[in-house]
C-alpha cells in the first residue's frame, strides 16, 4: 500500500482494463428487458469508483474569492462501506483523519489526540471547512439503501448514453437530502450530483471533469463541490495518483491506524 503500488501502468493492463469497461457496459442492462434499472446504473458506479479497495491521493482545494487553502490527502477504501482518509499536508493539518465502517464514522485530530465519533446527525457537517460533507468524502453507500431511484429521461454527450436519476428518500430514512439527482455515463463515470433541500430547491452541486486513465481505468481527476447561491465557492479535489483492487485487509480500517500517523 505503499507508493510503488501507484506508478505508471503497463500498457497490457491498460488493454486488460479497457476490455472490462466493456464488459461492465453490457452488465449494467437488465437482463430481461435490455434496459437498465436506476438501482443497476447506480451500484455499477458506485462499485467502478472504489473498485474492490483502493488507494489514492488527492489535493483538496478550498476556494473563496479572497483565499485559497490547499491540502494533501491519502484515502484507501474496500468494498462499499470502510474507508479511511488522512490529512498529510499541510503539517499545521497533517494527522486529522476520518475512518468510515458501515454506517459509522470517526474523526481523529492529533492536536488534542482526541478520537470523535460522528451521529449520524453529523453526517452532513463539512469536513475540515470544505464544501464536501462527512458523508460526501466516504462515499457513503446510503444512496443505495435509503432513497427509491427512478430513471430519468436518457440524454447523450460524447458519444455516451447519460443516464439521470432521481434518489427520493425512503420513509424514515436518516438522510439530509429530500431529492438527489445523478448523472452517470454508460461507462459508470459520474458526471453530476445534484443535492436538493426538502422543497427541491437546488442547495449545492458536484461535478467532474478530466476524464483521464488513472489507475488503469477511465476516471474523472477534478471532482468540484459548489454551493448553489454562492458559485465563486467551491471545493476541488483533484487526484494525483490511484490504485484499485489491492490487497487490503479488513483490520487496517480500525481506531489504531487512523490515530497512526505512519499508516500512508
Amino acid at each position: 500500500m505503499r507508493g510503488s503500488r501507484m506508478g505508471n501502468k503497463t500498457r497490457a493492463r491498460t488493454v486488460v482494463a479497457a476490455v472490462i469497461l466493456s464488459i461492465g457496459a453490457l452488465l449494467i442492462t437488465d437482463p430481461v428487458g435490455g434496459e437498465p434499472t436506476a438501482k443497476a446504473v447506480l451500484e455499477k458506479a458506485f462499485d467502478y469508483y472504489r473498485g474492490q479497495s483502493s488507494e489514492t491521493e488527492v489535493d483538496m482545494i478550498i476556494h473563496r474569492p479572497a483565499w485559497e487553502r490547499r491540502m494533501t490527502l491519502k484515502g484507501w477504501s474496500k468494498g462499499r462501506e470502510d474507508a479511511l482518509i488522512r490529512v498529510v499536508a499541510p503539517a499545521k493539518d497533517a494527522g486529522n483523519a476520518t475512518l468510515k465502517k458501515g454506517r459509522e464514522m470517526w474523526t481523529y485530530n492529533p492536536k488534542v489526540n482526541r478520537v470523535i465519533k460522528i451521529p449520524p446527525s453529523m453526517m452532513s457537517q463539512a469536513w475540515m471547512g470544505s464544501d464536501f460533507s462527512n458523508d460526501d468524502l466516504a462515499k457513503s453507500d446510503t444512496i443505495l439503501e435509503d432513497y427509491t431511484h427512478e430513471m430519468m429521461p436518457v440524454t447523450s454527450q460524447d458519444n455516451h448514453t447519460v443516464y439521470t436519476i432521481k434518489l427520493t428518500p425512503k420513509p424514515r430514512a436518516p438522510v439530509v437530502w429530500g431529492m438527489q439527482l445523478m448523472k452517470i455515463r454508460d461507462d459508470h463515470i459520474l458526471l453530476e450530483q445534484g443535492f436538493f433541500d426538502e422543497d427541491r430547491q437546488l442547495v449545492k452541486e458536484m461535478t467532474t471533469s478530466d476524464i483521464v486513465m488513472l489507475g488503469g481505468k477511465l476516471f474523472p481527476r477534478v471532482w468540484r463541490m459548489r454551493k448553489a447561491e454562492s458559485p465563486d465557492e467551491y471545493t476541488e479535489v483533484v487526484y494525483r495518483e490511484a490504485a484499485f483492487d489491492i490487497p487490503i485487509t479488513d483490520a487496517f480500517f480500525s481506531i489504531p491506524n487512523l490515530k497512526d500517523p505512519r499508516v500512508r
